[in-house]
């Protein structure tokens, strides 16, 4: 068993520089006149206490099952294949956590990226929507309760989400959306209007809203760190700092290619890596296009938070390019917004992100921001996530087009990659089922496609403000 620490919280921030590397065009800023670093910790580094890092991979070894990518989904996979005996080994090319796993907004909502219930009731029979948003919702919120409480961990994990209604058609759209969960069996929400959402959000930027007491929001970066935790825990073997260079399929298993040493697995290979793993997929099918998102989070506020978000409720809206935020530590708002196929630089995104922050709550006549960062997703064309299975002997699992949603769904389908390893349910095989279209080129012309895309979506929204679009 291999000794290493639970997830420590601080009790607010030690703003410091990164153990992660810069990889990329994500990038990280921190206040001046707190801390000055070329690649600074974001926000949730920083509230964390200093924590493992694993040795590169140096020699050639062999296992089971190699895992590529220490984000939620190959942490999951990860643990779920160690509980069961299978001799894992994880590796990863930066630090745990380092790219979108460990960059999100942290909210915790249901659906499979885009795809919410009432897709999934018009796109499948009753029965398979029924268990596909079973599977997206309450068990996957299920599951990080129950990893919290098995390994007694901290996630900082709180119940309770709200989508709020930057007009009064969009209702119609969250009311209908509250029906088709409760047309699937899954009944968690209620329908508020503009009074009643004043005492969750004390901003007059809304008309009313829709309460989730299933979704809520976590600190991904502790999500991730614990499940690597339990997964040691289980005699898991990981490596950071390790590039997967290339995968070879043979007769006697896959060979994982690294710069200073190969790993034979003997069974099958996991690729939790995302958008960037297209290099490493036997499949020349790519479904997804690159696309980047920022959060920001403020210093200590002047005003108590309470008296923005009285019961500490996650937010996002449906403007089209919305906004989400929740309260943190030390009276701290974690504000995000924005999707863009090029990345901004950081004073943009600085000034962006304060605006939209004094839009939404002009009480605060001062805002400072302590940390502003940027994460990349992926898209898929019709909003669903992209899960494969291939190989000519030995099972090959991927996933990716995440969209900017999943934390909980990640974790969820890291699960059922172990479980369809095991032969012990047929979960994967559903995800897999769902059909995706290819895009000739098209992590290539991300830059030009999405704001295409976005400026005709916006002149619809114009058109019929009524109707919820979200980007």
């Amino acid at each position: 068993m291999t000794a290493i620490q639970k997830p420590i919280f601080l009790d607010d921030v030690e703003f410091k520089a990164s153990h992660a590397a810069a990889i990329g065009k994500e990038w990280n800023w921190c206040n001046p006149n707190q801390f000055q670093a070329e690649h600074p910790a974001n926000y949730y580094e920083s509230s964390l206490a200093a924590w493992q890092q694993f040795d590169a991979l140096n020699a050639d070894t062999e296992c089971d099952v190699v895992v590529i990518g220490g984000g939620l989904l190959g942490s999951s996979a990860a643990l779920h294949l160690a509980e069961q005996g299978v001799e894992t080994i994880l590796l990863e090319k930066n630090r745990i956590g380092s790219a979108a796993s460990g960059r999100n907004g942290g909210q915790l909502t249901p659906g499979l990226a885009r795809w919410e219930a009432e897709e999934m009731a018009e796109r499948l029979s009753h029965e398979d929507a029924k268990k596909l948003w079973h599977f997206t919702s309450t068990e996957a919120m299920q599951l990080i309760d129950q990893i919290a409480a098995q390994y007694q961990l901290d996630f900082r994990r709180q119940h309770g989400h709200i989508t709020a209604a930057v007009h009064p058609g969009h209702l119609v759209g969250l009311t209908q959306a509250a029906d088709a969960r409760k047309f699937l069996g899954e009944d968690h929400t209620r329908i508020m209007g503009k009074h009643e959402l004043m005492q969750y959000i004390q901003s007059d930027a809304y008309q009313g809203g829709l309460i989730d007491e299933l979704g809520g929001h976590i600190h991904p970066l502790a999500l991730n760190r614990g499940l690597i935790y339990a997964f040691c825990q289980n005699g898991g073997k990981v490596h950071e700092q390790t590039e997967v260079i290339r995968i070879e399929e043979t007769p006697q298993g896959i060979y994982v290619h690294t710069a200073n040493g190969i790993i034979k697995a003997k069974k099958s290979v996991v690729l939790g890596v995302h958008h960037a793993s297209f290099k490493l997929l036997a499949e020349n099918k790519q479904t997804t296009l690159p696309f980047y998102t920022y959060v920001s989070t403020t210093a200590p506020l002047e005003v108590d938070i309470h008296s923005l978000l009285p019961y500490g409720h996650p937010v996002y809206d449906t403007q089209f390019q919305i906004d989400y935020y929740r309260p943190v530590a030390d009276n701290r708002l974690l504000f995000g917004g924005q999707g863009t196929g090029s990345c901004w630089s950081p004073q943009k995104t600085h000034d962006y992100l304060k605006t939209r922050i004094q839009t939404v709550f002009p009480q605060l006549k001062q805002v400072a921001l302590d940390f502003v960062w940027s994460g990349t997703t992926d898209l898929t064309v019709n909003g669903a996530v992209d899960s494969r299975k291939y190989g000519t002997k030995f099972p090959i699992y991927a996933v990716h087009g995440w969209s900017g949603h999943g934390v909980a769904q990640t974790v969820r389908i890291g699960k059922a990659i172990a479980a369809d390893f095991m032969g012990q349910s047929s979960d994967f095989n559903m995800l897999c089922q769902i059909d995706h279209q290819n895009i000739a080129f098209g992590r290539n012309i991300a830059p030009m496609i999405i704001p295409l895309a976005k400026s005709a979506y916006g002149i619809g929204a114009m058109l019929n403000p009524g109707k919820m679009v979200s980007f």
